[in-house]
């Protein structure tokens, strides 16, 4: 499934927050970065391409290059804030997750699934305690077992690493980009940390003040001028052999843009 986007405007109230928002076709087996600074329009974007803003333009899903509708929907969409502290089990939220819509009849190979994905997910060793016993960043974990035992076509990600220290933050990144490629899906993430978005995207979305600034690779996008235009700072950047992105700001607060 891909997903194309034209012309797409939002207002919030009398607010324009979005506008003249066209990008390139989303493909499936890859995973896109959206940056930008605070208040750029990154997490309304992704609330418009799921449907939960009313907007102008267009957000069209169309068949993709071999990928498959998700069992329990195509597309779904992962809020910044992770899932309640609740009583349930960590496995119990995430049967759950996998049995909306499908009844109540447990299949023992729907146990052995959500097993995989937890072990995958690295949350095997709390899959019996509850979620009012996790930390923030285990629940954004489990939030993300959840959207990936649901098998969607097209996963948005708000944020997911922003409850996570830096090896959970790692470690979702590469199981995200993984399902990308395995399904294959569209995967799009809103991320501030741009040596992230470098490292595992395929293509970044550079917004400012609601509007697109640059697309492209990270090689093309992430550049000392756009640091400089988009973000008000100095920078100094160095990409090395294998894409790792070296990034040293030497000042703030640039005022001639």
């Amino acid at each position: 499934m891909t997903i194309t986007v034209e012309n797409l405007d939002f207002t919030y109230g009398r607010t324009p927050i979005l506008r003249s928002i066209s990008l390139p076709a989303f493909r499936p087996g890859a995973m896109y970065a959206v940056v930008g600074p605070n208040g750029a329009g990154k997490s309304t974007l992704l609330r418009c391409i799921a449907g939960l803003h009313r907007h102008s333009g267009t957000v069209a899903l169309g068949n993709g290059n071999g990928s498959s509708p998700g069992r329990h929907g195509s597309v779904l969409y992962l809020p910044q804030d992770p899932p309640p502290a609740t009583t349930l089990t960590v496995f119990e939220n995430v049967l759950l997750a996998f049995q909306q819509g499908a009844g109540f009849r447990v299949e023992r190979s729907t146990v052995d699934l959500v097993a995989d994905v937890l072990e995958r997910v690295g949350l095997t060793a709390v899959a019996g305690r509850k979620m009012a016993h996790l930390s923030g960043g285990q629940r954004q974990l489990v939030s993300l077992a959840q959207a990936i035992v649901r098998r969607p076509s097209v996963l948005l990600l708000d944020e997911p690493t922003s409850s996570l220290d830096l090896h959970n933050q790692l470690k979702m990144l590469e199981l995200v980009r993984q399902y990308a490629e395995e399904q294959p899906a569209v995967v799009i993430t809103t991320i501030h940390d741009l040596t992230h978005a470098a490292r595992f995207a395929d293509s970044v979305v550079v917004l400012r003040d609601g509007t697109v600034h640059t697309v492209g690779t990270p090689r093309e996008v992430i550049t000392e001028d756009m640091l400089r235009q988009v973000y008000r700072v100095n920078a100094r950047i160095h990409f090395s052999d294998d894409d790792t992105l070296a990034l040293m700001a030497t000042s703030a607060y640039v005022t001639e843009v």
